[in-house]
Parts: structure tokens; sequence; C-alpha cells
């Protein structure tokens, strides 16, 4: 059944990248991460290539940490200052942030950064998103206009730098495949003109890894793996002269995925599921990050001190609570209570800080 067929069977209109996708299925199935980064990064009609943004609540398809206030930019401002503490007070302190969005976490930070320590930064943001980087122009004006923040494309060659790179739900947008043990095999999920299957595939590589990362696999276990993830983290961490890597993402370590059976998830309209297939191009795809992998791949790459845990134990160790809180009895209400529910969101169980992790490590 082609694209067309079944939108019209679901009272859905084909997507254009519904209608270029039909070429691919009619020479046979095509693996769910092709499908993943032809819906996410076509150059006309990828979901991360439009001109409109999708980030936010009403009339958005999800939000983010960011969209709930500042404290997240604020607590990475006090580690990034830590940073700077350990390399010796360098008069100029990159910041690159791969993935970096509408810039708002680059704006949290240079806000925050006080002293010597903001006269330091240089921001560097990094994303070809045209929305993106409409909304960062406007986010980051005073920081641009004083030289403490500046664009780069993605395709542009990093000079290498001291500082630190930092990034916030950039891993779980590469494209991913889902794989699945039956019990005898490992199959992956592929779409096919009648919905998507699975189907029994040799890959020696994501196999041996996920064997390494069990105990005895059983039927059902199964996980994401993201081919792109060695390159994309060698070409940041390789850019890292000396300083700190940090990067903040949905994920947990490869034996939990593989438990859970970690799958691609849909967001669209601030409604997850895991129906990848639907309305390509017009909703967000994204996959755990597989921070037992990434943790190894940086490390293979020369990082040093390479450990993630709950953003939530993060923000706890990191944020000056008490002081916060101190502080917020000086704002007017509304505010203050926008405060707390922002701090809740990051430490609570069951809410955004459980659900991210936060890796770090370092380069000397």
């Amino acid at each position: 059944m082609d694209a067309g067929k079944v939108a019209a069977e679901k009272g859905k209109g084909v997507t254009p990248i519904q209608q270029e996708l039909e070429t691919h299925l009619a020479a046979g199935p095509v693996p769910a991460a092709e499908v993943m980064a032809l819906a996410l990064y076509h150059p006309q009609h990828g979901y991360y290539r439009q001109a409109t943004g999708p980030w936010g609540f009403e009339g958005k398809d999800y939000y983010t940490a960011l969209d709930l206030g500042p404290l997240l930019g604020q607590a990475l401002a006090l580690r990034l200052e830590q940073a700077w503490e350990r390399l010796d007070r360098p008069s100029e302190f990159t910041v690159l942030e791969a993935g970096a969005g509408r810039g708002w976490l680059g704006r949290d930070i240079l806000n925050a950064a006080t002293s010597v320590f903001a006269a330091s930064i240089r921001y560097v943001h990094r994303d070809d998103n045209p929305a993106a980087r409409g909304a960062a122009e406007v986010a980051l004006a005073p920081f641009l206009a004083d030289g403490r923040a500046r664009f780069i494309a993605e395709a542009e060659t990093i000079v290498p730098f001291q500082g630190a790179v930092l990034s916030n739900e950039l891993f779980d947008a590469l494209p991913a495949q889902p794989w699945r043990f039956d019990g005898e095999r490992w199959v992956r999920e592929v779409l096919t003109r009648s919905g998507p299957e699975w189907h029994p595939h040799e890959e020696s590589i994501s196999a041996a890894w996920f064997a390494s990362q069990s105990d005895g696999l059983e039927t059902g276990d199964g996980s994401a793996w993201c081919e792109a993830l060695p390159i994309v983290a060698s070409t940041l961490v390789d850019a890292l002269h000396s300083g700190l890597f940090i990067t903040l993402d949905y994920g947990d370590h490869a034996s939990h995925l593989l438990a859970k059976g970690a799958d691609l998830r849909r967001y669209k309209g601030h409604t997850v599921d895991g129906k990848w297939w639907d309305d390509l191009g017009e909703c967000d795809l994204t996959a755990d990050v597989d921070f037992t992998r990434l943790a190894k791949i940086l490390e293979e790459r020369g990082l040093q001190n390479v450990a993630h845990e709950t953003l939530s134990k993060w923000i706890r160790a990191q944020a000056p609570l008490a002081e916060w809180e101190s502080q917020w009895q000086e704002l007017e209400t509304t505010t203050r209570i926008k405060r707390m529910e922002n701090l809740l969101q990051l430490t609570m169980p069951g809410m955004m800080g459980e659900r991210f992790r936060v890796l770090e490590g370092w380069r000397y």
C-alpha cells in the first residue's frame, strides 16, 4: 500500500517527506534510521529545516528545560566558571554549544556569568536549523554586539580551543536504528508500503555491542543504535584543546535501555508515542542516548574522568540551592513561583530532572 493510500485511509494528507519516501519504498523496505534522517534533515522539507520552530507550549510540539526558566543556564554558568578556574583563568574561554537551537542556553549562561569570568567567555552557537538561527539572533543580540557571541555553521572547521564543549538535547536527535532480539536473532525495524515491520538483518557491530552490555539477552530486549554517534562526538571532542566536555540529554546506561527495549519516540502537539512513521517531516523524532557507549567513545578520544548522572543529582550538586531560595524571596510573587516550578522540574522524581542525564569529561 503506497503512502498516498495509507494517508487517505487515515484521513490525512501526504507530507512532502512521505511523497519522497515513496520512491525509496518502491525499491524495498527502508530502515527506520534512514526514515528518521530524511524526516528530520531533508534540506527543504526536514523537520529541523523549517522556517518556524517547534519549541514552546501552546501550538507547538514540545518544550525543553529552557522554556521552563533560566535555572539550567545559571547552574551551567557556575560549572563553566569552575572549569575556567581549573584552567587558571584564561583571558579567553570559548564555550562551543553544538545543536544550540534558539541560543537560549547561551543567553542564560552569559546573563548569569559575572565579573572577570563574564569578560572571558566567547560563546559559539553551532546549529544550521534556520528557525533556530533566527531566534538565536534575537536572544543573543546584546552579546553578538559586544563580541561575546558568534555563529558558526555545522560544516565549518572548528579550530581547537580552550574552554568547554556544551550540548543540550543534541545526541537524541541523531538518526537511530531500533533493534530487537527475538530469542534467536536480531531484527531491525523498517518501513514498508504496508507500515512498520521487523526484519532479520545481520549487523555485527551493533549486535556485539548489545551482547557485551547484557548478562544474557532475553526475547524482546533491544535498543536504538546510532551510527553517527562516534562521528559527531569525535568532531566535538577533538575541537577541545583543553577544558570541559558536558552534554545533557535523554538516555541511560546501555543495559537499562536494552532491558526496556528502547525505541524511537514521536513528539507532536505535546503528545509522545512510538508512531515514528506518521506525519513524517511534521513531527519530532528522538531516541534515548546510550550513555555507556557515548562515554566509551569519549574516553577513546582522550577525555578523562568521564562520568554521567541524572540531571536531578547534578543540579543538587552544582547549584547553590539555599542561595537561590534566599534571593527569590525578594522577587515578585509570580516570578518567585515560576523559579520554584523551574527548580522542581529539574530536581523532582518523575520530572525532567530524572529523565535527563548529564555527562562530563575533561581534556587536560
